[in-house]
């Protein structure tokens, strides 16, 4: 993969952009298309297409392990803590329109938690199952 120049620099450059885009995504998801899921997926894909240029060791040292397996703990518990400040604040499970005195801030606030543990947990879990399968047959020393 040395040789592969055009591939390395077109790769530095759209790289980038791939993870602004999934941030777009992230942030636009409350009003249209898009949401926690496409972002997370779409931020996986720039890290493991960023693996399959570099290499799966130079990918381990961008994403380690433990921070890919410590974001699919923190989104996980990220939306189960919107669920119960909710409970705690008076309503049910998930409830969001608690989370603020005006009902409409706290159905937008606790959406974007929501969907932020959501893109969390799915980039963790994405580059998990990428790292599972790429890392495959080689020895420990490799990973």
């Amino acid at each position: 993969m040395r040789r592969q120049m055009v591939l390395r620099v077109v790769g530095k450059l759209f790289i980038p952009y791939m993870l602004l885009f999934a941030l777009y995504v992230q942030f636009h998801g409350d009003f249209g298309p898009g949401g926690g899921f496409q972002a997370g997926v779409i931020a996986a894909a720039a890290i493991i297409f960023y693996a399959l240029i570099f290499g799966l060791p130079a990918a381990r040292r961008l994403a380690p392990d433990a921070v890919v397996e410590a974001m699919v703990a923190l989104g996980v518990l990220l939306y189960a803590g919107v669920g119960v400040a909710g409970m705690v604040l008076g309503g049910n499970y998930l409830d969001y329109f608690v989370l603020d005195r005006d009902p409409v801030a706290g159905q937008h606030r606790g959406i974007f938690w929501v969907e932020a543990g959501v893109g969390t947990t799915v980039t963790g879990v994405m580059l998990k199952i990428f790292y599972m399968f790429a890392g495959r047959g080689r020895g420990l020393e490799e990973r």
